[in-house]
């Protein structure tokens, strides 16, 4: 199952890829990473399809990393008098703290949040942005806003407040239950929505208890105002262009996507590129060429991984999309502008033996021309560091901790091996020759970068680089 590129695939399991039979074809088409989306589906649901990736990962002998997507809190209308109501451009209309509105000229609004934290000149985007109204008074109980942009809202509609910071958690009662129920089913990473600041992160890892990875997903103006800090204290990042686009103006998108995979590249975190990726494919079994050229883009610009929704959770073609994206990514990395692109971008090596020792590695093995660098590692901190460098020598992440090797599956250019803990130096050498022989990265004759800590098993020790004949 080597795969033949460096950026990993994440798909969305759904009502199309719930059996054994077609999850198995994904994986063989190339998904590393499976995401259950807890804004739908049952329990059950979620529980049978973990079930099948992991019989299928001890048949193909190959980690597999399971994602955890919580729904986060959702901000909805509540029931509209008669259903529906048109409200005209240019108009005044009152939002009020009720479920239910009496009066067909009020919007429902039944988030008091919300009232104590908007304000004047504040947008509120109703359906996606389809309807745009702004805020020129409010109270504890009442928002008055002008229509901008005019529409029909009918029932239960999403909200957006792009420019509003909620004193609101982004772990919902309902986001507890799935996380105890997805931890403890055995989930790989967690991600965590609607993320606005570096305390939601503080929350997240005190529930999560190291038992998984937390990814933060950016959505929300506010959050890119924190970036820093977030990206510090997230184990990886989902660029959540879905509310994210509806929240900050569609052409700051992209910019926004190429500097959330720069600096998390330069905190050597991965990051998924997520939404509309391959969005006709839903219907179609062929992308259009804006889509094709939208998943390149994402992989010039380094992302670890790219990530399919709809099109492989509830698309009529789910396996021919992921086909797709796999030749994609693989055709964008083989052509000529893709190395000089990736390695304009150099990451500060910290002054530590840790980062000088994996970042070396990196070098020596691209300069010397050897098949692959095998890292041996406990929690995955030696394979993210010398993978943030980009080499364009295969990475072999060896470790003791299935979990560890499960993480890794997100990780730009890296396969994941579960071997047994070496207590020796020379016991390392051999280790790191037979895993390598045996997962096809190298030939007898040719020539790897073994990196590892001395003494063994201490994580984040990494302080030592050999070169090995095979």
């Amino acid at each position: 199952m080597k795969r033949q590129r460096r950026a990993k695939i994440v798909a969305t399991l759904g009502p199309a890829s719930s059996d054994a039979e077609t999850i198995k074809r994904l994986f063989e088409a190339g998904v590393d990473v499976f995401r259950l989306n807890f804004s739908h589906g049952s329990k059950d649901d979620h529980r049978a399809r973990h079930d099948i990736i992991r019989a299928l990962e001890k048949e193909a002998n190959y980690p597999i990393a399971i994602l955890q997507d919580l729904q986060g809190p959702k901000i909805r209308l509540g029931a509209v008098k008669d259903g529906k109501i048109a409200l005209p451009t240019g108009t005044t209309i009152r939002l009020v703290l009720d479920k239910a509105a009496s009066d067909a000229g009020h919007l429902p609004l039944p988030h008091p949040e919300i009232f104590k934290a908007v304000m004047p000149g504040h947008n509120l985007l109703v359906d996606d942005g389809k309807v745009r109204l702004q805020v020129t008074g409010c109270t504890n109980d009442m928002i008055e806003a002008l229509v901008v942009t005019g529409g029909v809202v009918s029932d239960r509609k999403g909200v957006n407040l792009p420019d509003t910071v909620l004193d609101l958690s982004p772990i919902t009662t309902k986001d507890r239950e799935d996380l105890a129920f997805g931890l403890d089913l055995g989930v790989d990473w967690v991600a965590f929505s609607f993320v606005q600041r570096a305390s939601d992160l503080i929350e997240a890892h005190a529930l999560v208890g190291g038992r998984a990875g937390v990814m933060s997903k950016i959505e929300k103006p506010s959050a890119l105002t924190a970036i820093d800090d977030i990206i510090a204290l997230s184990d990886a990042v989902m660029v959540a262009r879905g509310d994210l686009g509806v929240e900050i103006p569609t052409e700051d998108v992209p910019g926004a996507q190429k500097d959330l995979v720069r600096l998390c590249r330069l905190a050597g975190k991965p990051v998924i590129i997520a939404t509309q990726m391959l969005e006709s494919m839903i219907v179609t079994p062929t992308p259009t060429r804006a889509e094709a050229s939208d998943v390149a883009t994402g992989i010039y610009d380094g992302a670890d991984a790219v990530m399919l929704s709809a099109e492989s959770a509830s698309g009529q073609f789910p396996v021919i999309a992921v086909e797709t994206m796999d030749r994609i990514i693989r055709r964008t990395e083989q052509h000529r502008s893709y190395r000089p692109i990736i390695e304009a971008l150099k990451p500060t090596i910290e002054p530590m033996p840790q980062h000088a020792v994996a970042a070396a590695a990196a070098e020596v093995a691209d300069v010397i021309g050897a098949s692959a660098i095998v890292a041996f590692t406990q929690k995955g901190t030696t394979a993210y560091r010398i993978a943030r460098q980009r080499s364009p020598v295969p990475i072999l992440g060896l470790t003791p901790e299935i979990s560890t090797a499960r993480r890794l599956a997100l990780l730009w250019g890296t396969y994941s091996v579960q071997c047994d803990e070496v207590g020796e130096y020379s016991q390392m050498v051999e280790q790191a020759a037979t895993q390598a022989l045996a997962a096809d990265y190298v030939k007898r004759g040719e020539t790897i970068v073994v990196v590892a800590g001395v003494p063994f098993g201490q994580a984040g020790s990494t302080n030592n680089l050999r070169v090995v004949a095979v």
